[in-house]
Order: structure tokens, then sequence, then C-alpha cells
């Protein structure tokens, strides 16, 4: 690799120094602790005549620590314990390694940025942000620069220079708990493309149905599942063991693996809970009764 790695930590440091110093941090925002969890990863596709499904199932053993100001640090790592989908996935392997920081300007304007390893075998940087125009209605763009990097098949990089770009709009009535989503740019995979989604919150899961177009893979649609995991009652010490947060299903009707696809910078990143915390960012479903809550008595 003929790129300056010291030249893109730099960049990211200097975005993260930034962030720590143009916004204020939620003070309701629990910090300094660690959470270490784990989940399943599963993928499944049928594409093949001769066979009806073929599965890949991954281990996902992960932490989190939750720093001050908006300082957080994540790490994730796939362990296969089921494999049809070949060679490439059969290795132990580093999915995410991510250092974040997130503020917010008047419960308004809200701001995350990130650097590191992220999911779908990117790395870089990473730069989220949401405006709430009113209690139905709100604004969101991400912007990234990344790179191709996996120890899938040996350590792999490439040089990050690939910018990805997303603009939307999110409408929220919340007489019924019901997102519409609207989103469009250019996706990781260089396609151009736009994603609809309609989504109905309930207490503890979310299903929602979305249709897409990329200039690639054209037309495409289906559905989605994200399910919050229990115990919903926790006691928060210094240092928690527990599942992961959350059980995300997605199917689409092409089997298309490529079509709009971005990466994510959180290891429990989800359409629920979205990019910001909950206890800072109070629009749409997080006006909902919290998921998980501190139940007391939990040794500090």
């Amino acid at each position: 690799m003929t790129f300056s790695y010291k030249r893109t930590w730099f960049c990211l440091l200097l975005l993260l120094s930034f962030g720590s110093v143009a916004g204020k941090a939620q003070d309701s925002i629990r910090t300094g602790y660690v959470d270490i969890f784990m989940g399943v990863d599963f993928h499944y596709r049928d594409i093949f005549h001769n066979k009806v499904y073929e599965a890949l199932i991954n281990l996902t053993p992960s932490v989190k620590w939750y720093g001050r100001n908006g300082w957080q640090a994540a790490a994730q790592i796939y362990v296969p314990v089921y494999n049809d989908y070949g060679d490439y996935y059969k290795r132990v392997r580093v999915n995410m390694a991510v250092i974040s920081k997130e503020n917010s300007w008047k419960e308004k304007y809200f701001l995350k940025i990130s650097g590191g390893w992220f999911g779908n075998e990117r790395y870089g940087l990473d730069i989220k942000t949401m405006c709430i125009l009113n209690d139905w209605l709100a604004l969101e763009a991400q912007l990234g620069w990344t790179g191709f990097c996996s120890m899938a098949a040996g350590w792999r990089a490439s040089t990050p220079e690939r910018w990805t770009a997303l603009i939307g709009a999110d409408a929220y009535l919340n007489r019924y708990n019901t997102q519409f989503r609207l989103r469009g740019g250019r996706y990781v995979y260089k396609d151009y493309g736009a994603q609809l989604e309609i989504m109905r919150h309930f207490k503890h899961c979310t299903v929602g149905i979305y249709a897409e177009y990329s200039d690639q893979w054209e037309e495409n649609a289906g559905f989605k599942v994200v399910m919050m995991i229990p115990p919903y009652k926790r006691k928060y010490r210094k240092v928690n063991f527990r599942p992961t947060s959350n059980f995300r299903l997605t199917n689409n009707f092409n089997a298309e693996p490529y079509s709009n696809q971005m990466y994510t910078t959180d290891p429990e990143e989800n359409e629920r809970e979205g990019w910001f915390d909950r206890h800072a960012f109070q629009w749409g479903v997080n006006r909902m009764t919290t998921d998980f809550y501190d139940k007391g008595g939990g040794k500090q």
C-alpha cells in the first residue's frame, strides 16, 4: 500500500478534536462504564436451484466503552459457527474497531464523527448529522471517506479514496408511532440510488417495509424487523455483561447483496435506535418508553 497511515489518522484525530470543542455533550447520558456483549450475525440466501437455502452464522463478541463528553469506543469480532458461503467467511476476524464522538446543539442539531474500522469491510472516516425541524419532521445526512479493509482472507486493505454521501428526511406520526424515511445518494459500491422506508414501532419491536432504486441494480423491495432482546430491566455497573441489544432481520425480494449498501459504525446499529444516543435525541421513537432501564442495585 502506498498511502500514509499517519496522514489518515491525523485527519481522524483532527476531526474528533474539532467535535470535542464545537458542541456540547448531553449531561444525562450515562458515562464511565463498559459493556461486554454478544449476539448472532445471521445471513441466508436462496439463489441456487438445487438448494433451498444457504446460511452463514457468526457469533459476535463485542465491547463498548462510554466515555465523558460523548466519546465512545467499540470493537467486534466475528466467530463463524456455520458457513455455506465459502472459504472467504470461514476465519475468525475483526469486524469493527471504532472511535466516535457525539455532540448536540440546542437539542435540535446532532453530529456524530466516527473513525476506524467499520462494518461491511470498510475503514476511514464517517460523519452523521440530523436536524430536528419540529415534532414530526427531521432532516439527516451522512458523509463517508473509506477504503476496503478485511481479515477474511489474510490482511487486505486499499487506499481510503471512496466517498459516500446520503441525504434524507424523516417524518414521524406520533399518534401511531409510524415513521417514514426517504434517503438517497451515493452508496458503498459506487451506485447512486434512493430508498423509502415505512416503519411501525411497537413496544420492543419495529416492523418495516421498504422500496428502493439503484442505478446499477435497479428496483428492489423487502421488509425489516428489529427486535430488542431482553432482559429489559438491567443493573448498570462499571463493567456489564449482557446479550446484544437487538436482533435485526432484513429481507430483499431480489436477493441482491450490493444494492444501496452502507457500512455500520456501531456493533448494535439498527433502524429503531438510529444514530444517536436516545437520551440526547428526543424525537420520534425515542419518545416512547425506553426499551432498557436501570432497575437499581448495580455496584458502582
